[in-house]
Parts: C-alpha cells; sequence; structure tokens
C-alpha cells in the first residue's frame, strides 16, 4: 500500500516512515502542503499533518479531497475538538492526535481502507518476504515463519528483526536502531537491545546471524547455505563481537 507522508517534523516523519516500513507499507515523504498538492504519483491514502510551514494543514486537506476521494488521516497535535471537527469536515476520513504509536496509525490505515475500498475476495495477497532457505517475513500480517513454522516473537522482536532484514548485511549502530526500533528520541541504555537480539539467535538459529560489531552495533546476515541438519554454516559466530570491518550505514540524523 502506497502512502503519502505529509509532515514538515523530521524526527516525526522519519520514525513514523521507518514503522510504517517495517510493515510492508510504501511512503513517499514530503514537508509542505506545496508539496502534497504538486506530487504527483499515485498513493492510495494520505497521513496529512495540519502544523504545515507553507499553509493550513485544513487548507490541504480541502483541496486534495476536492480533487479526488483518496482516504486522508489527519496526523495533528492539535487535540482541540473544533479542529477535529472541522478537518472531518472538510473531508478527512480520520484524525490521529501527537503522541501516537506507529501501530495506531497502522491499524488506522487498515480500518479506513476496509470502509471505503473492501479487498476484493480473489485479490491475489501479497506474498512474505524470504531471507534466504528457512526465514520468512510477512510484514501485511506481521509474522514471522522458520522452515514454514511461524515464530513466535514479542512486538519489539519482531519490530527488530523488521529493521535490521530491510538491508542485509548493513551495519547498524545501536543508536539506529534504538531511534528506529524504540524511538526516535531514546536517550536510554541500551541493554534492552542486546536482551532482544539475543532472544532473536535464539528463536532463529541457524536462519540469520547477527554479529556484533565491538563499539558500533550490529549486522544480521541472512544464511544462505545449510547443512543436512537444517543448522547454517558459520552460524557460530553470531553471539561474538567482531571489529568494524566498515562503516555503518549513513542516516540523515534522525535514524
Amino acid at each position: 500500500m502506497r502512502v503519502l507522508l505529509v509532515e514538515d517534523d523530521e524526527p516525526v516523519a522519519e520514525s513514523l516512515r521507518r514503522g510504517l516500513l517495517r510493515y510492508g507499507f510504501e511512503v513517499e515523504w514530503v514537508n509542505t502542503g506545496g508539496a502534497a498538492l504538486s506530487y504527483g504519483g499515485p498513493y492510495d491514502v494520505v497521513l496529512l499533518d495540519l502544523g504545515l510551514p507553507d499553509t493550513d494543514g485544513l487548507d490541504v486537506c480541502k483541496a486534495l479531497r476536492d480533487r479526488s476521494q483518496v482516504p486522508i488521516i489527519v496526523i495533528s497535535a492539535r487535540s482541540d475538538e473544533t479542529d477535529r471537527v472541522v478537518g472531518l469536515e472538510l473531508g478527512a476520513d480520520d484524525y490521529v492526535s501527537k503522541p501516537f504509536g506507529v501501530r495506531e496509525v497502522i491499524a488506522r490505515i487498515r480500518a479506513v481502507m476496509r470502509r471505503v475500498q473492501p479487498r476484493a475476495a480473489d485479490a491475489p495477497a501479497a506474498g512474505p518476504d524470504r531471507y534466504g532457505p528457512r526465514l520468512t517475513v510477512d510484514r501485511k500480517a506481521a509474522r514471522v515463519h522458520l522452515d514454514g513454522t511461524e515464530v513466535g516473537l514479542a512486538p519489539k522482536e519482531y519490530d527488530l528483526l523488521s529493521f535490521l532484514t530491510e538491508e542485509p548485511g548493513a551495519l547498524m549502530s545501536r543508536e539506529q536502531i534504538m531511534e528506529a526500533v524504540w524511538d526516535a528520541n531514546w536517550f536510554g541504555p541500551t541493554k534492552t537491545l542486546d536482551v532482544h537480539v539475543a532472544a532473536l539467535r535464539r528463536k532463529l538459529a541457524g536462519a540469520i546471524t547477527i554479529e556484533a560489531v565491538r563499539g558500533v552495533g550490529f549486522r544480521l546476515i541472512v544464511n544462505e547455505n545449510v547443512n543436512a541438519t537444517g543448522n547454517a554454516i558459520g552460524n557460530a559466530i553470531g553471539s561474538e563481537e567482531t571489529a568494524p570491518t566498515g562503516g555503518t550505514r549513513e542516516g540523515n540524523g534522525t535514524s
């Protein structure tokens, strides 16, 4: 599903964008009302902040509604009832007040899409992403399967796996991971990250290797080769720390 995200607050937008990507959404982010109105690409739903730098988001909402029936979900720090009512009267399909969780936004998107565009019974479902011969991640349903059997992951374990599998082999710093998976403004200890990494190593042993790079962060490796017992060759290094061999993935300062 393609999402047009209209949000001028970069940390909020990046956190929301990453969360949506982990659940299989395609996201196009613009930071002004003018950019939203001039964007020509296809999209299935709009997430619209009202506090835009160049124009009032309510005016953007009305303009978008005048040109199409694409669902619009307002995401705003304005919690006043008047703003909610006006937004809905101008064509918004739903209204989410900040602060919000990614899962709440996803639930709102899916609820709105069920109302305005019920899926045909014979419409094919998007398949899960496969990582090597043993692991699949279904971002639409937020489910993980190992050798065809569903693996029970805690919510943050799933989010961590989904983030690390966005770019297998890329070295991610602890700060990048904490900001993307836990909170865009996370400043606390990162011990909880080690606990969740250990859980993924245990539950997905053989399918992936999560390398700890001392002083930097973690790298997820997809194990392509399996031996006769189903264990990945070289999985033993998954719990050992290695020296850095390359830089972290370049971010934009907020990831």
